[in-house]
């Protein structure tokens, strides 16, 4: 593939097109930003308030509920006043409830202010993913939204970087007051980016349906493969992701690897390398092969390199292997944005990727606090191979999901 071919769909897209996928992205990056933040000082944090492994990953848990809840009410809030109004205010909300959470001085008020980031960041993807998909071509908009779930990526990795130049020196109320500074993104937001056309004219024609419309029509089959299929991949991805910072650099006789701080962030920095790359290369896979193929293929690789991953303890194993979960492990996410908005109308569309992103991300936040307690009864390894299997679970959830690769998301879509 030459390189006029990997860059050229960028051009055809209009300028607004474009800023809308760069304040999608920029969303996106600085929720994975302020989200994570909790997984990287989690060592420091579990100690200085007395916490458990239950009760911390039972605070990873509270956090994807209040998601769950965000993401559906922004997606209302997004098909009625629109997506960018939607995602400036997610962007405050998760902003400004992230400092928060380095005032906390019990479990009890890291909770309460993790559930209120939580709605904020929950919110963030509907918002997002519904602007970007009604504002690029058809035959682009896979690779545009592989772009937008980069940003995860990079804000993933962002956040392990600050963590580890300032956890060692100023302590884990610093590293959360830093993310506050994403708020500040919303004012460009603002000034740059108009609601998208095809939303606008939807309006005009018919108010937001609101939920019944997601089930109605013969939707609700789809509705709750797809559902279900998120919710799957959520557990995995979260039961994981929020654990692998921990289980670096717990100590040996806690069932972790004892790495320090710095080696600890390092490789998951790295693995922010290879889970970029996934979302990337899953949108060209998705646009070329289909939706379903590339989302097959990538739950399969993922299940069969967690299951090796949880069992390898040697550093440059580690440091090989990561970042290839990653990619697979993490590039799926891709399609999800894609294929919800290719299935539902544009009066329906955020309601609807809200509704089947955080109800499947309100079914996976048992896991945090599952392999939380399972690490803590049975180690890591037993941990880590449960979350293998969801990714198999969901690749399963495919046999019912249809193809959607060419759908137009104009206003008639049904």
């Amino acid at each position: 593939m030459t390189s006029g071919r990997w860059t050229g769909w960028w051009r055809e897209a209009s300028p607004e097109a474009r800023r809308a996928l760069w304040a999608a992205a920029l969303g996106w990056m600085l929720d994975a930003f302020d989200v994570m933040l909790y997984a990287l000082v989690l060592t420091a944090l579990m100690q200085d308030l007395g916490l458990t492994k239950a009760t911390a990953g039972l605070l990873g848990s509270v956090t994807l509920v209040a998601s769950a809840v965000g993401g559906v009410g922004f997606g209302l809030f997004a098909d009625r006043y629109g997506r960018t109004r939607a995602l400036m205010t997610s962007i405050i909300v998760y902003s400004v409830f992230t400092a928060a959470c380095g005032l906390a001085q019990s479990a009890l008020q890291l909770a309460i202010f993790r559930i209120a980031l939580g709605l904020g960041m929950g919110g963030e993807w509907a918002s997002g993913a519904a602007l970007v998909a009604e504002t690029w071509p058809d035959e682009h908009r896979a690779k545009a939204l592989g772009l937008m779930q980069s940003a995860w990526a990079v804000g993933y990795a962002l956040a392990a970087l600050v963590t580890s130049l300032l956890l060692p020196s100023f302590g884990w109320r610093v590293v959360f007051f830093v993310g506050v500074l994403p708020a500040l993104v919303t004012i460009w937001i603002r000034r740059a980016v108009p609601e998208p056309r095809v939303w606008r004219e939807a309006r005009q024609q018919a108010p937001a349906s609101g939920l019944r419309a997601v089930w109605a029509d013969g939707r609700a089959a789809r509705t709750v493969a797809l559902t279900v299929m998120n919710a799957c991949c959520m557990f995995a991805w979260w039961g994981f992701n929020l654990w692998i910072p921990a289980y670096l650099s717990l100590p040996a006789a806690q069932g972790g690897l004892a790495f320090g701080t710095r080696q600890m962030a390092w490789l998951v920095i790295l693995m922010q390398v290879g889970m970029w790359f996934g979302y990337v290369t899953f949108g060209v896979v998705a646009d070329a092969f289909g939706r379903k193929r590339a989302y097959v293929a990538y739950l399969l690789t993922a299940a069969g390199l967690m299951f090796v991953y949880a069992r390898v303890r040697h550093p440059l194993a580690l440091l090989l292997l990561g970042p290839l979960v990653a990619f697979f492990g993490t590039g799926y996410f891709t399609g999800f944005g894609v294929v919800t908005a290719e299935l539902y109308p544009t009066a329906i569309r955020a309601t609807a990727q809200g509704l089947t992103y955080n109800v499947g991300r309100l079914a996976s936040a048992a896991a945090p606090f599952t392999v939380g307690s399972l690490a803590g009864q049975h180690g890591f390894v037993t941990a880590f191979t449960v979350t293998a299997a969801a990714f198999l679970l969901a690749a399963c959830w495919w046999l019912v999901i249809p193809e959607t690769r060419r759908r137009s998301v104009t206003p008639s879509t049904a």
